[in-house]
């Protein structure tokens, strides 16, 4: 079997909380060495919790860290660095300098007094990947403002996409921004290293979180800048095709996804309401979205009448996409989740994978979490992945 894809790209992550972590997380479950540089306390998730794990530590100690850390640090070490500090300053640019990528979070601006910002550390490392994640980005008026993901999913606009048309505008459950900025950071980052295979220089990667939450607004915002149209909370529902949404079943609510009009035909013959398909108003999926009230009632009345899991056998049967909607646990140990061993547990802490599988290389995923200062300075010191 070969080595995993990135098996000796060297990182520095002098990131913490959610964005830029999960980049160092993806780059390591891929195989890049990441070392976590810290504050000497800790990246601030690590007191996140409950819940919180356990850990014992080479001395004899115990380090207590909550889950939340472990969700986005895995297969690093971890050194510690007081910026403050002239010797660990002086070890930190050494480490840099023999680095490929580093990845950081601080505001706009905060690492040049430390010698810590991209034009600094290239004069040493012309190859350097450097990314930067912040709130807003590198330029523009708001430039300077602290950002979190809450707050710029009210900006970016997908809280007035969330929730019911008659209720308050919803975030995601999970921190949907960092994540997907921690996402754009590793396909920059990939970039970057490409490029860098062509040209042999590195370059800076300006990563916003409010850019990335506008750019994943997808058919929503070409809703509006082709057709003119301001989109609004629809709850479940879809503002181009129906139906597809939540549908009441007798002890629950399933979803059911036509994605076009055979789909919809075969929708409509399981649950004996044959003759909607080729009544006009119904027949394409333009006329179903301009009549979606009344047709909705109507498909509401017959999946009431049912139970899900005959709901469920009926329309899968039938070729038409549906589903129950899980809780987070009946997600994990979902059939299907299970044979694609998406949870992990390296040294005992369990996870979730990086969602690749390449057919020759492997991901690297048998080390957990680092507890705090856990490594050494000098890559090829350090505990491999």
């Amino acid at each position: 079997m070969s080595d995993a894809p990135l098996r000796g790209l060297k990182v520095v992550e002098l990131a913490r909380i959610l964005a830029g972590p999960w980049i160092g997380q993806t780059l390591a479950d891929l195989g890049a060495e990441v070392i976590k540089v810290e504050a000497p306390g800790g990246d601030d998730t690590r007191s996140w919790g409950p819940p919180f794990i356990d850990r014992p530590r080479a001395d004899g100690g115990t380090e207590r860290v909550a889950a939340y850390f472990h969700a986005a640090n895995r297969g690093k070490t971890s050194v510690t660095c007081d910026f403050a500090d002239a010797d660990d300053l002086t070890r930190l640019k050494a480490l840099i300098a023999g680095a490929d990528v580093v990845i950081e979070n601080f505001k706009v601006g905060g690492l040049a007094r430390f010698g810590l910002d991209y034009p600094s550390l290239s004069r040493d490392n012309p190859g350097l990947v450097y990314a930067s994640v912040t709130g807003f980005g590198q330029d523009g008026p708001r430039a300077q403002q602290p950002g979190y993901d809450f707050m710029i999913q009210g900006l970016c606009g997908i809280m007035d996409l969330t929730g019911e048309p008659d209720g308050q505008p919803q975030k995601i459950g999970v921190a949907w921004i960092d994540i997907l900025t921690g996402l754009y950071g590793v396909i920059g980052i990939q970039a970057a290293l490409a490029e860098r295979a062509r040209s042999g220089l590195g370059q800076h990667l300006d990563l916003s979180l409010m850019d990335c939450g506008v750019a994943a607004l997808a058919n929503q915002a070409t809703n509006h800048l082709l057709g003119g149209l301001v989109p609004s909370r629809l709850g479940n529902a879809h503002p181009n095709i129906v139906p597809y949404q939540v549908f009441p079943a007798a002890d629950g609510h399933v979803v059911i996804a036509c994605g076009n009009d055979r789909q919809f035909a075969a929708l409509c013959r399981a649950l004996d309401l044959a003759d909607l398909a080729g009544q006009p108003d119904f027949a394409t999926n333009g006329a179903r979205v301009a009549h979606r009230e009344r047709l909705v009632a109507l498909m509401e009345d017959a999946t009431r009448q049912r139970s899900r899991a005959a709901l469920i056998e009926t329309l899968t049967a039938a070729g038409v996409p549906c589903g129950p909607i899980n809780r987070v646990h009946e997600a994990l140990a979902d059939p299907q989740i299970v044979a694609r061993e998406m949870v992990i547990a390296p040294e005992g802490i369990a996870g979730l994978r990086t969602p690749l599988r390449f057919s020759r290389s492997p991901l690297a995923l048998n080390r957990a979490s680092p507890l705090l200062g856990d490594g050494r300075w000098q890559f090829g010191d350090m505990p491999k992945a």
